[in-house]
């Protein structure tokens, strides 16, 4: 990078024959110990076309040096030579060196100023045509205006101009396709508070949202360009962006330390809903998978699953928030980066992902090119073909400015970009271009709005939805899907990933264990444990994933074994006989079950149990099952058995449970003497009963005989 930094600088200083220093030495003493401030407002208009147009620059000059300044000139520098390449103008725009600035042609380009006390301004103007620069053909040229002393450099503001006569043939007018980002963070864990007296209400982990969608927010700047966009804007919503604010449009909790704070509706949230519904009504819309997953991660960890559930969820989320059709089958992946196993997944999803929005380093041209390439290709994935559209990386960064610049400069120099594009040698058809900015991106409305404008009247452009960018003749090769080292470290690890991928498990039981076996509900809070977000933030991610597991695990703690309990054995009275096991269903929702049982001894024990059809049980009620079991001959006293509650298709529901089974069974020998002793005492019963008959008897006889004498 250095060496290229060198060479592009050098290649800049030969394009533009920069004028000599009489006192290099000099300068740079001067320049380290002062400092000036040039700004450039304005310059009309922005695009001449003809030789005559007379061009007006105007702008600023303030003393920063904190002392008085006097002998100050203010010059308007150009160059009649037009930059050959893109890579020449980045490196005159990155070039700090006062020495490699145009050269200036006239004395009518200079202006005196007067003396500056410490932080003043004075004002400037030049007027030009491109006859006197110098100007003769279609192209973008080096424009600059520095402050001089003494004929020595002190500061300078550079700039391009974009001269565009009619010329025969034309430029190839280049489709542009424009994708805007609505993403952010997941705010909350569970979708609602489950401490007891919440209501219901919705559970936020921090209030954020309240500060972003209001003032000078960060939503609330996305808001602002929506109400300004072209409908040919495609716009990347995330729908747990939508549906936390939804949430906020009725009461709501937010955690702290001690508790939850609780939160009056929020009127701003609705409102920003209603700005975007109406704002994007007539624009293609794109719904990102439920709180943007990492889909990478999930493809490297084993969690294929949820790619797919996040997609389908994602697209039911918005389309009911926004109250419109989205759609789902276009993937931007975080850091717009993809390796060929997160490709293949998004092919495989029952939406299938056909199309997909890359960063330029995730899939360079090969061999490289020396000119702009279109944005269109096409991947081969597991699933058939898939589209990958390519973000010009320098036409992005303009809409999401990283140094300190102006409206007028990006447009500039937007300008200047596209122009050069268009008038890139041997270049005859018409190319795809996207600007893409950073997914999750602070913008400036006044910036992107200016920038969307101005697309829009290029004679060189023509603004189009991504949908209708599509490879063609003018599609280069590409080296395919180029993934690193260090793009697979910037992933979700493994390490994050395993308790995502317990508590995914345990949610996914809560729901088959219900006799309808609807969709978990925990699956919006298990996709926020996969949000991309926390690749920056694996902290707040895990604690996030604690929270869940705790719903989740009480959740499933529902349904329970009644009285398992190692200190309250089951008594098995006998040889063999059955032992009653119950489960009670706290769940609110009908269950359907299994339960498998196992002795841990089976040579005191024996369990012969195989449960036919699944036990139903109804909301708040117990179920039963009479488990046979037989102890072995001789054995007396306590012996254990594993209970695992199991799903309608087997699957293990909680952790297996351990019951005491108290014996009581008898040996060969001791049933003999009971059954013995049993005999003689009915023989003694016998025996008694037939005594007291003949004593009755008896008495009865005596009393016949003395009525009779008598």
């Amino acid at each position: 990078m250095i060496r290229k930094a060198t060479l592009l600088a050098v290649l800049s200083a030969v394009l533009l024959a920069p004028m000599a220093a009489a006192a290099p030495s000099t300068a740079a003493a001067i320049v380290s110990r002062q400092s000036f401030a040039v700004t450039i407002m304005s310059i009309s208009p922005d695009i001449p076309k003809n030789l005559t147009d007379v061009i007006k620059f105007t702008g600023t000059v303030r003393n920063d040096t904190g002392v008085p300044q006097s002998g100050l000139r203010v010059r308007l520098r150009y160059q009649p030579q037009r930059f050959t390449d893109r890579a020449l103008m980045a490196a005159y725009q990155t070039d700090q060196n006062v020495a490699t600035l145009p050269r200036t042609p006239s004395s009518n380009s200079a202006m005196d100023i007067e003396p500056l006390a410490p932080g003043q301004t004075a004002r400037w103007e030049f007027t030009a045509t491109p006859v006197q620069m110098g100007l003769r053909e279609f192209g973008v040229y080096p424009i600059a205006v520095d402050v001089s002393q003494h004929l020595v450099s002190l500061a300078a503001q550079r700039t391009y101009l974009t001269y565009a006569p009619a010329t025969v043939p034309k430029p190839p007018r280049n489709k542009l396709a424009i994708a805007l980002p609505v993403i952010d963070q997941p705010h909350r864990a569970t979708d609602v508070d489950p401490a007891p007296g919440a209501n219901g209400e919705a559970l936020f982990v921090d209030d954020k949202l309240s500060q972003s969608i209001t003032g000078r927010g960060r939503l609330a700047d996305v808001a602002a360009i929506a109400r300004s966009a072209p409908p040919s804007v495609t716009w990347f919503i995330e729908p747990s962006l939508l549906d936390d604010l939804n949430a906020m449009t009725r009461n709501y909790r937010v955690r702290k330390k001690d508790g939850a704070e609780r939160k009056p509706a929020n009127a701003e949230a609705g409102q920003w809903l209603t700005t975007m519904r109406t704002s994007l009504a007539a624009s293609p819309v794109v719904a990102v998978p439920y709180a943007d997953p990492d889909v990478a991660a999930l493809a490297h960890q084993g969690l294929d699953d949820l790619t797919n559930r996040a997609i389908q969820l994602g697209g039911q989320k918005a389309k009911a928030l926004l109250g419109r059709d989205v759609k789902t089958t276009v993937n931007w992946p975080a850091s717009g980066l993809l390796d060929p196993d997160a490709l293949d997944l998004l092919s495989v999803s029952d939406d299938k992902v056909d199309r997909v929005l890359l960063n330029s380093t995730n899939l360079p041209p090969e061999p490289p090119v020396t000119f702009t390439p279109d944005a269109a290709t096409t991947l081969d994935s597991v699933n058939g073909p898939v589209t990958a559209l390519v973000a010009d990386p320098e036409l992005s960064r303009l809409f999401e400015p990283t140094g300190s610049t102006t409206v007028l400069l990006s447009t500039q120099r937007f300008i200047a970009e596209t122009a050069m594009i268009a008038a890139e040698p041997g270049q005859t058809r018409p190319r795809s271009l996207v600007i893409a900015p950073s997914r999750r991106w602070d913008p400036i409305p006044t910036l992107v709005t200016s920038l969307m404008k101005t697309a829009s009247r290029l004679p060189w452009l023509q603004l189009t939805t991504l949908e209708s960018i599509k490879p063609s003749k003018a599609s280069v090769p590409r080296a395919g899907l180029t993934y690193s080292d260090a793009d697979r470290k910037e992933e979700l690890s493994a390490k994050y990933l395993e308790p995502v991928k317990d508590v995914a498990l345990k949610a996914q039981l809560t729901a088959l264990i219900t006799t309808n076996k609807t969709q978990s509900s925990f699956d919006a809070a298990v996709l926020r444990l996969t949000s991309s977000a926390w690749r920056n933030s694996t902290r707040m991610g895990r604690s996030v994933t604690n929270r869940v597991n705790t719903a989740v695990t009480e959740r499933m703690n529902k349904v329970e074994i009644v009285e398992a309990r190692p200190d309250r054995p089951r008594t098995l009275a006998g040889s063999n006989g059955v032992v009653p096991i119950s489960v009670r269903n706290s769940l609110g929702a009908p269950i359907a079950l299994y339960i498998d049982v196992k002795s841990n001894n089976p040579n005191l024990l024996r369990v012969e149990f195989e449960q036919e059809e699944p036990l139903s049980i109804g909301v708040g009620q117990s179920g039963t099952v009479q488990v046979p079991m037989t102890a072995m001959s001789g054995t007396s006293g306590d012996t254990t058995v594993t209970v695992q509650l199991r799903t309608a298709d087997g699957k293990a529901y909680g952790k297996p449970q351990r019951l005491t089974i108290r014996t009581t069974g008898y040996t060969g020998v001791a049933s003999v003497i009971v059954g013995a002793a049993l005999t003689v005492m009915l023989a003694a019963v016998v025996t008694r009963v037939v005594r007291r008959r003949s004593e009755r008897k008896s008495a009865r006889s005596a009393r016949n005989r003395e009525s009779e004498t008598v």
